[in-house]
């Protein structure tokens, strides 16, 4: 069946006014749209130009990234909320749960590439497993060039293994327009060993979105990862995924996150990198900085070591 287009725009709105977390953005949003329908700005037919076209006028009057319309050609996609998050369940499984690539380098430097971090009910094994290889090294890079996105609570458990117990407040996500907060903590029992007393670099490019950016900036902003690269996309909202019409979904923000640290987040601003490269070059910058650090701790370490032993030797004599 065709969803003529009055009908898929009301239904947006609906949408839009009934779970969108900005209540005035929700208004303009809606203003805009009615206004653009009356006046014919948009092609008659429900189909990927609309969509495009749509998502633009969202944009611009909420000027928030993760709010838009995806076209899916399949038509025997499901109009089930639930069978499209299992649908994106299934991508995530055969993407190895976003963990596309796990690499020791020269130096004794651990690499993880992350494309996604999804669900931790789903994924927890798969990056418990990514961690336990890259235990033994002397520094750990995490790729988020890549990373289009995440889970909080998976978020959450990756950056764990950085932290030494439960004890550090991560981040809030205020649910709905004023609440309420869910706090987000480092988990105080881990299935593999952590990674403590090392250095941490996080690679973040133009295409770091979403819960890739969350995991740069709550470890950026507790000081215990160095991110390298370019801004990243700037975009904050945790969002439901919601079938319109038949082909058409909707991305709808339902939630924002706080950062007890910053008291704000990277929405429309993005990651600001720590050391500001180009993206291509990022992970050449950060292997760099890594075997520059180890080198200045094993001479450091060196220097106390003798330093110890001269002062020994004074003593017994």
């Amino acid at each position: 069946m065709t969803t003529a287009l009055p009908t898929l725009i009301d239904a947006l709105i609906g949408r839009l006014l009934d779970g969108y977390i900005f209540p005035a953005r929700s208004e303009a949003a809606a203003h805009l749209l009615r206004s653009q329908l009356e006046a014919g700005a948009y092609p008659p037919t429900v189909g990927p130009e609309l969509c495009e076209r749509l998502s633009a006028d969202l944009l611009r009057a909420t000027d928030d990234k993760h709010l838009r319309l995806i076209w899916h050609d399949s038509a025997e996609r499901s109009q089930d909320d639930v069978e499209l998050i299992n649908e994106l369940r299934e991508r995530f499984r055969r993407e190895n749960h976003g963990v596309r690539c796990v690499e020791w380098m020269p130096g004794n430097i651990g690499v993880i590439e992350l494309t996604v971090i999804p669900e931790l009910a789903f994924a927890g094994p798969t990056l418990a497993a990514a961690m336990q290889m890259v235990q033994h090294t002397e520094a750990l890079i995490l790729d988020l060039r890549p990373t289009i996105g995440g889970s909080p609570d998976a978020v959450t458990f990756l950056a764990s293994f950085l932290f030494p117990d439960g004890e550090t407040r991560l981040s809030d996500i205020v649910e709905g327009p004023a609440g309420p907060a869910r706090q987000f903590w480092t988990a105080a029992h881990l299935p593999g060993p952590r990674y403590l007393h090392r250095d941490v670099y996080a690679l973040t490019g133009p295409n770091t979105f979403s819960g890739g950016e969350s995991l740069a900036y709550d470890l950026q902003a507790l000081g215990r990862a160095t991110i390298v690269g370019e801004v990243t996309r700037g975009g904050a909202h945790p969002s439901e995924v919601v079938s319109l019409a038949e082909h058409v979904e909707l991305r709808l923000p339902t939630a924002r996150p706080v950062s007890p640290i910053t008291g704000g987040n990277w929405e429309r601003v993005g990651v600001q990198p720590d050391v500001r490269v180009a993206a291509s070059d990022a992970l050449a910058v950060a292997y760099s900085l890594a075997l520059e650090a180890i080198a200045d701790n094993s001479s450091n370490a060196e220097a106390s070591r003798d330093e110890a032993a001269h002062a020994a030797s004074s003593h017994s004599q």
